[in-house]
């Protein structure tokens, strides 16, 4: 994947280019959202301008791109509908109940995101496996791919048996499939061909312009921007400039109740767009060769939500699509997310009609370029060579996004890798055995003590048939969490109850304070004060003038 991508230093030309052709991608993304989670398509427009111009200005990643993005979306769909049954429910029926619910979902989800930010919880994304990074990318790209495959189609208002009002898809045919297909051949034509010719204009934003053109003066029927937002139910692009909703406060119920109904939702929709926005944001990391804030982004992002839910947008989270079609046109710098911002605003109000002529085909070209660029293809070539564990994570990670979602995949990635990680350090514990001459057993521990390999370390000794004195060395070993404390407790009760006496050394200072916590049976079996070279060498290198090899410890 970064075979793609070049190192640029930021500068205004390409990063104003690179928003404005972000600017035109994120529109039919966005609105095809907003039908995804029942709301208005200029509801989503405008948390899409809010959100991403706050997150580019304050945010911890420049050149990450934010707006209302499909995986957020989607968990607001049966609250949404369940709000508005709820509204009908009230002494006082409130119509579109469920857009206010949203609304305030909207604000706890940012509050949130800036309490994971204050509290520093972003730095764990660097936690995530190189394995789940692959697979979230990969499983990411193929959704965006098959998204672009249903812009093929037509969207029809229908009447269920039911007599419910739902919207049926129908894929187009003959010579309009043929005429798309070219136009979206075209698009990623000349965004292959035009860097190889000059580099001084940006690609994506070239080849929608000539596109768009082609269509506007041949006087071709194919879908376009405008016709895709009336088809999917809204009245076209025109909209105002986005305001505080006052209606929230109004109708919106301020009890429990309430709080109990969004919090599940904002806490959900809360932890996948932070996922999503630090996945993209590390990606953006190894794309440029930097490195974000992760923590920065989490109260960015959550001020961004805040400030939406306020102004009657919808919640949103960064876009690895638009965030690679951004660093693809060479955007770097904090300005190329304000210029897609205030672009979006912009077409919004002033220049909605330019902009619902462009061709469909021409912005799911340019999609289908950046699925190519974004999907990690080397994964294919480094399959039979990476551990079989990571192999697996990476492929169940691609297919948990593709078929659940992205914060799922996420989780169970981590925890597959956590777990294998766990069972590999479990096998390295090792006990070397010896006598000394009065007959005393030691057992020289080697490797990490800790829940997972609890088992194999309690295998090491035969309590029954060993003698009266016991030596437990720690010489090689670290106690890591609570399991180890009371492994050794009760391995430290067996020789007691056959009247064996147990001494443990080498232990480090921190391990003595637990188990001295743990019990007060640890301070007569610890022993303290031993003269340990490895320690010497550490704290008093002075004390070995000669060469490490002419010493025998």
């Amino acid at each position: 994947m970064t075979e793609f991508i070049k190192k640029i230093t930021p500068n205004v030309k390409d990063d104003v280019l690179a928003g404005i052709t972000v600017s035109l991608a994120m529109i039919p993304e966005v609105v095809a959202f907003a039908f995804v989670a029942q709301i208005d398509p200029l509801v989503a427009l405008s948390g899409a301008f809010i959100i991403g111009l706050i997150t580019a200005i304050f945010g911890g990643r420049p050149g990450l791109i934010s707006g209302a993005a499909g995986a957020v979306a989607v968990i607001f769909v049966s609250m949404i509908s369940e709000g508005h049954t709820k509204g009908m429910l009230f002494d006082t029926p409130i119509d579109n109940m469920g857009y206010f619910y949203l609304l305030a979902c909207v604000i706890l989800m940012g509050i949130i995101q800036i309490l994971a930010g204050v509290f520093k919880l972003g730095k764990f994304v660097r936690l995530i496996p190189h394995p789940v990074m692959m697979g979230f990318v990969n499983g990411l790209a193929i959704v965006i791919f098959w998204a672009q495959v249903k812009m093929f189609s037509h969207k029809s208002l229908s009447v269920s048996a039911e007599g419910v009002n739902e919207y049926v898809s129908t894929f187009m045919q003959g010579s309009e499939l043929m005429i798309m297909i070219g136009l979206v051949a075209l698009t990623m034509g000349i965004i292959w061909v035009l860097p190889k010719i000059t580099k001084k204009i940006p690609a994506s934003l070239t080849a929608i312009l000539i596109t768009t053109l082609i269509v506007v003066f041949s006087g071709l029927e194919v879908s376009t921007v405008g016709s895709y937002i009336i088809e999917g139910g809204g009245t076209g692009l025109k909209g105002e400039f986005p305001t505080p909703n006052l209606e929230l406060w109004q109708n919106l119920p301020f009890n429990l109740d309430t709080l109990t109904f969004i919090l599940p939702f904002a806490v959900l929709a809360a932890s996948v767009g932070l996922i999503e926005s630090l996945m993209t944001m590390n990606l953006v990391d190894e794309l440029t060769e930097t490195r974000g804030n992760g923590n920065k982004e989490c109260v960015a992002q959550g001020a961004g939500n805040i400030v939406s839910g306020l102004f009657g947008g919808t919640g949103g989270c960064g876009m690895i699509g638009q965030t690679v079609i951004n660093i693809n046109a060479g955007g770097r710098g904090r300005l190329s997310g304000i210029i897609m911002a205030v672009t979006l605003l912009t077409f919004i109000l002033f220049t909605d009609k330019l902009i619902e002529q462009v061709p469909i085909a021409a912005l799911v070209g340019v999609m289908f370029m950046m699925v190519i660029e974004t999907f990690a293809w080397s994964s294919f070539r480094i399959l039979k060579k990476i551990p079989k564990s990571d192999a697996f994570v990476l492929i169940t990670v691609s297919a948990v996004t593709v078929i659940f979602d992205l914060a799922i995949a996420v989780f169970v990635g981590v925890i597959i890798s956590a777990l294998v990680f766990a069972w590999e350090n479990a096998r390295r514990i090792r006990a070397r055995k010896r006598f000394k001459e009065d007959g005393t057993k030691i057992y020289e521990i080697w490797g990490p003590l800790f829940f997972g390999s609890i088992l194999a370390f309690n295998e090491k000794f035969d309590v029954k048939n060993d003698p009266d004195q016991v030596e437990i060395d720690f010489v090689e070993a670290r106690i890591s969490d609570h399991s180890a404390i009371e492994a050794i407790f009760a391995l430290v009760e067996k020789y007691q109850a056959l009247n064996k006496k147990v001494t443990l050394k080498h232990l480090s200072e921190d391990c003595k304070v637990l188990l001295y916590k743990a019990s007060p049976i640890f301070t007569d079996i610890i022993e303290e004060g031993i003269d340990d070279p490895r320690y010497h060498l550490a704290a008093n290198p002075e004390k070995f003038p000669k060469p490490l090899s002419e010493y025998k410890f």
